[in-house]
């Protein structure tokens, strides 16, 4: 295979072969083919896009670049995947629940990049979670407790991370192929049975359209055709916050609450929906799971077995108390109508909650709770959120950022 001509065929249209794509990522894994052929290649991609079988082909090879989860007869194995948003602590609070429906859920996550956060983060925000866990004990925990949280290791899916790496800064981040491809390509490489995914548009998502969204979902979906997974995609608005919480310890308290039987609706009802779609059971019955402490139970054993103390949990809010919290009055009664998820998720970017870099670190104990929900009636003055900052500067800096975040319709 001659990669100049490869890359010009793509470049010019043409549909490539699956032996050719396959040849090309397999070099780049191996490093035979260099980051400037490949960022030709994200470009032509970018410009003619591919085809759905050049697509799934694509994701194939990335797939197979190295080592995947292999499952022993049993359960089914299920998993979810949120394209990201403001807030959007549903992982946490899935994944054992998941495991109380009999299924098994190995679910490979994320870090937070820009304003949306990441599950790994808000996992690290309990003391001595570790997140970082080999093939051979990830599937040993699975095969205990039906239920693994973790990130990738550096044999899972290693073409993938080589291109998003690539992608960030080559200007070919916003391609629905190579986004489909490298979302698909790690959520198949856990081998599973069922897969729901939850796509996000809107002024805190990474689509900002619903029509957007609804082409990723479709070549999502179409990929796990090819590859005979049951796929599922369920398009979901982030023009405000999931929850009232956005923030890593922050968020996972909220998680708590809600595997606890409370937490807020919105919450608990994408939970239940994303839910009740790959484990085949009724919302009524997860519901139960939630309300009766299953659900908590199962968290508390996945905690204990990654290395954290289930009685850390309800002590987080101490644990990473920010050194100044303060509220954000309205400045007018009536009714909310606007919480503008975009502008709330740089907030917590910039107070940091999340990262710019990838190589930044990330602060557990910032971010913004107590969120009023649109439709909610305020009072002049009521607290409309309360931030958790570092310092008074940031403080007040996240307060005048905040302040065209919120619209106030008089009654």
């Amino acid at each position: 295979m001659h990669i100049p001509t490869l890359i010009s065929r793509k470049r010019d249209g043409a549909e490539l072969s699956p032996d050719d794509i396959r040849a090309l990522i397999d070099g780049y894994t191996s490093g035979s083919v260099p980051d400037y052929q490949m960022s030709a290649f994200a470009m032509a991609v970018f410009f003619s896009g591919m085809t759905p079988v050049e697509t799934a082909a694509l994701t194939r090879a990335m797939m197979e670049s190295g080592d995947r989860f292999h499952h022993p007869a049993g359960p089914p194995v299920v998993d979810k995947h949120s394209t990201g948003g403001i807030g959007d602590k549903v992982s946490l609070i899935l994944a054992p629940l998941v495991a109380c429906a009999g299924c098994r859920i190995p679910m490979v996550s994320g870090r937070g990049l820009g304003i949306t956060g990441g599950t790994l983060d808000k996992l690290e925000s309990i003391p001595g979670f570790q997140v970082r866990i080999g093939m051979d004990e990830a599937a040993a925990q699975l095969a205990r407790l039906g239920v693994v949280m973790m990130g990738q290791t550096d044999r899972f899916c290693p073409a993938d991370r080589k291109l998003y790496a690539l992608r960030d800064v080559t200007g070919t981040v916003p391609s629905i192929p190579l986004i489909t491809t490298s979302i698909m390509s790690k959520k198949l490489a856990e081998s599973p049975d069922r897969l729901v995914l939850d796509v996000k548009y809107g002024t805190g998502a990474f689509m900002k359209t619903e029509d957007e969204a609804r082409q990723l979902a479709a070549a999502m979906q179409a990929v796990g055709a090819e590859m005979n997974v049951e796929t599922h995609a369920m398009l979901n608005p982030m023009n405000e916050p999931t929850g009232r919480a956005v923030g890593n310890a922050l968020e996972v308290s909220e998680a708590l609450e809600c595997l606890d039987g409370g937490g807020p609706a919105d919450l608990r009802e994408l939970t239940l929906q994303l839910a009740a779609t790959i484990t085949r059971q009724s919302s009524a019955q997860l519901a139960a799971w939630l309300d009766d402490g299953s659900a908590r139970r199962r968290f508390d054993e996945l905690v204990a077995a990654q290395g954290g103390n289930p009685a850390d949990l309800p002590r987080l809010a101490e644990l990473h108390r920010a050194p100044v919290i303060r509220e954000l009055p309205a400045v007018a009664s009536g009714l909310l109508t606007k919480a503008d998820a975009g502008v709330i998720g740089q907030t917590a970017l910039q107070l940091g909650a999340g990262r710019a870099l990838a190589s930044d670190a990330v602060d557990p104990a910032v971010g913004i709770d107590h969120l009023v929900k649109t439709g909610e009636s305020v009072q002049a003055g009521q607290a409309l959120c309360r931030i958790h900052a570092r310092s008074e500067a940031d403080a007040e800096m996240a307060a005048s950022m905040l302040g065209c975040a919120f619209d106030i319709r008089a009654d």
